[in-house]
């Protein structure tokens, strides 16, 4: 006759067994069911999901109330002085139309001409070293835009040129961004165990504050050396630095300018490649910080919700074989296996045994089952009244317990 392994369940829950000696047994139950645990990682799984979800559109709800706000409060600061400009130039220029008595056509010839040769007046720009800089603006993302290639080559070179040279160029900002952090990590490290602190473990926050302090330190002697070399404000150069080294390069302020500087300075103009790279490579450093810290705290999130989901893994009660209800029910084919295996029941002793009083059948547990104990039932069709029985001493036992 065909035998199946069976699992009892009492008050929705199942029964486990741990051997305590050859004469004692001792019943564990589990405090939730497999239905329970099932939902609760699932429900987990949901909410970790939602909240990266939340996150993301917090993130682009942000971005966008953003841009209104910067959009808003541009337009209260720019518009009126744009519009009151322009009319100011207009009565500049009718003023010139009248004086001169040239047509407006003329006049147009004229400002087309002086917009197109303005890059000029500075000297060559296209020699070695006005070249070189070029290549730097373009590599870097800056493009000032005050110099372009105008031949049909040259705008397919710098096309080339741009696609293999700015990802080298960020690569080589971020290695070198990396390193300039390893070297300040070691040496407050270093700094600390002279002074003898308790604690010298140096955090992102300590290594973040020093490249920012860097930083500072770059804009401001650019702004003071740029000031005094390029006779700007105090405003301008900094605003000129702030603009050259977060790479948005609007190119109204651009150095190697004027008295035809490129060729007969060469040591302002090497001055002016080693702070855009120094600066940008310093930059680079507090941006990899950022983006790290930021990463950090999404992983923290997601290690928190997988930690979640795994105890409600490893809480789960999972079974093998049919299951015996409460209420005398048989749930038939429960396929599923514990995933932590706590304990093993090698238990043989006759405490596992119970006799059916019908046929007098022997039913005893399966040590082979792990962690959910098992019992091998012969099937016939008085199994109703056998597992009523079985059900009937099991509680028995327990109250002898």
């Amino acid at each position: 006759m065909h035998s199946w392994p069976v699992t009892v369940l009492l008050n929705n829950a199942a029964i486990e067994f741990k051997e305590l000696d050859a004469n004692n047994l001792l019943f564990t139950y589990r405090s939730r069911t497999c239905q329970d645990q099932s939902a609760r990682s699932t429900r987990i799984s949901a909410v970790a999901m939602k909240r990266q979800n939340v996150r993301t559109l917090s993130l682009i709800v942000c971005t966008f109330t953003y841009l209104l706000i910067g959009a808003a409060v541009f337009d209260a600061l720019e518009s009126e002085n744009e519009i009151n400009l322009k009319n100011q130039l207009l009565k500049d220029e009718q003023k010139m139309i009248e004086k001169f008595n040239i047509s407006a056509k003329v006049f147009e010839e004229i400002r087309i001409n002086v917009l197109h040769s303005k890059p000029y007046k500075a000297g060559v720009q296209w020699k070695f070293s006005g070249a070189l800089y070029f290549s730097l603006l373009v590599v870097s993302l800056i493009g000032y835009g005050h110099s372009t290639p105008k031949t049909v080559f040259g705008k397919i070179f710098c096309m080339l040129y741009a696609l293999a040279g700015i990802p080298l160029c960020m690569i080589m900002f971020q290695s070198v961004g990396e390193r300039l952090n390893t070297f300040v990590t070691y040496l407050l490290k270093n700094i600390k165990k002279c002074f003898r602190f308790k604690k010298t473990e140096i955090s992102q926050t300590d290594v973040l504050f020093i490249t920012l302090s860097l930083s500072s330190l770059i804009l401001t002697t650019g702004t003071l050396l740029f000031s005094e070399l390029e006779n700007w404000s105090i405003i301008n150069s900094v605003y000129y630095c702030f603009i050259t080294l977060t790479t948005i390069g609007f190119g109204d302020f651009v150095a190697l300018q004027k008295e035809n500087i490129l060729q007969t300075r060469p040591g302002y103009v090497l001055f002016v490649l080693l702070f855009i790279l120094i600066g940008l490579t310093v930059i680079s450093a507090a941006m990899n910080l950022l983006v790290l810290r930021c990463l950090t705290l999404n992983s923290e999130d997601e290690k928190r919700d997988e930690m979640k989901a795994a105890e409600a893994a490893r809480n789960a009660v999972r079974l093998n074989g049919d299951v015996i209800t409460g209420n005398g029910g048989v749930v038939s084919n429960a396929n599923e296996t514990p995933e932590y295996q706590d304990t093993m029941s090698v238990c043989s002793c006759s405490c596992y045994k119970w006799r059916s009083p019908n046929n007098g059948k022997i039913y005893s547990s399966n040590p082979t089952i792990n962690h959910v104990t098992s019992f091998s039932v012969a099937k016939d069709d008085e199994m109703s009244e056998e597992t009523d029985s079985f059900l009937q001493w099991q509680r028995t036992k327990r109250a002898s317990f």
